[in-house]
């Protein structure tokens, strides 16, 4: 079987420059081009030139459609709105989007449903294993503890990361939330100030920190009166999630079209 083209939408960017390695890196995959902004200096260049590897002639486009055309599979983490925009394009070439981007409202979310009727979407806040695992442990002891435990998420990125809280301590919290067979929505606490008042019983608190280059710290707390349980990932290389994301793009190869999250991709059950 030939090597699986995978474009990277934003690739000279940290993550994209990243991902670009993992894909040249994995036995089955081969850098099929990248996307900048319109006069962005990348714009031309080969793609696998622009990380110091052996020029493929896999171009860097402004157009996200010519990559498309030029690639089985596009990795995105990029920003909600160009994701919407990749998934309309994969879903119009019934091609595979890998997006890890975060942040998206419910209606963005609703976009790659709606592509994934068409295309091969594998859509999650975290394309990290441990992160997944984190998940699915949550999920289990918010089942398992009773009412008398409070939980709590904390997480701390980079000073450049624009979203919060981040999309994966979001995730953890809907995680902790079906353990405990409620909606987030009608249990989360994301920001306290001020004369906030005592703890309501049965909420889900989230608390954000933000400063230098940390990759992505997650606590899950579940505190009663007289004992703490706290669940902590760290992450401390991005490559963590590339290769998350190149295993998710080798492993919806051939796929039905569908909106699949990692989950799936790790063979892990609900």
């Amino acid at each position: 079987m030939a090597d699986l083209r995978i474009g990277v939408a934003g690739c000279a960017g940290r993550m994209g420059q990243t991902l670009l390695k993992q894909i040249a890196a994995t036995p089955g995959c081969a850098i099929g081009g990248g996307t900048e902004r319109p006069g962005h200096a990348a714009i031309g260049q080969d793609a696998a030139a622009l990380v110091g590897l052996k020029a493929t002639g896999a171009r860097v486009f402004y157009d996200p459609a010519a990559l498309f055309d030029a690639c089985d599979a596009v990795i995105d983490f990029t920003a909600p709105e160009a994701t919407v925009r990749h998934a309309a394009l994969a879903a119009g070439r019934r091609k595979i989007l890998i997006a890890g981007t975060t942040g998206l409202k419910p209606e963005q979310e609703q976009a790659l449903r709606m592509a994934a009727v068409t295309a091969t979407i594998v859509y999650a806040a975290n394309m990290s294993v441990g992160v997944n695992v984190l998940l699915q442990v949550t999920k289990q002891v918010a089942a398992l503890l009773g009412p008398d435990f409070d939980i709590e998420v904390l997480e701390m990125h980079h000073k450049h990361k624009v979203d919060a809280p981040s999309g994966t301590a979001l995730a953890l919290g809907r995680a902790a939330a079906a353990g405990r067979k409620v909606k987030l929505d009608e249990v989360a606490v994301r920001a306290r100030d001020g004369i906030t008042g005592a703890r309501k019983a049965g909420d889900i608190g989230f608390a954000t920190l933000r400063g230098g280059s940390v990759v992505g710290d997650h606590t899950v707390m579940f505190a009663s009166d007289s004992e703490r349980i706290e669940l902590t990932h760290k992450a401390q290389d991005r490559s963590l999630f590339s290769s998350g994301a190149v295993r998710a793009a080798l492993w919806a190869r051939g796929k039905p079209a569908g909106l699949y999250g990692m989950n799936d991709v790790l063979g892990f059950k609900d």
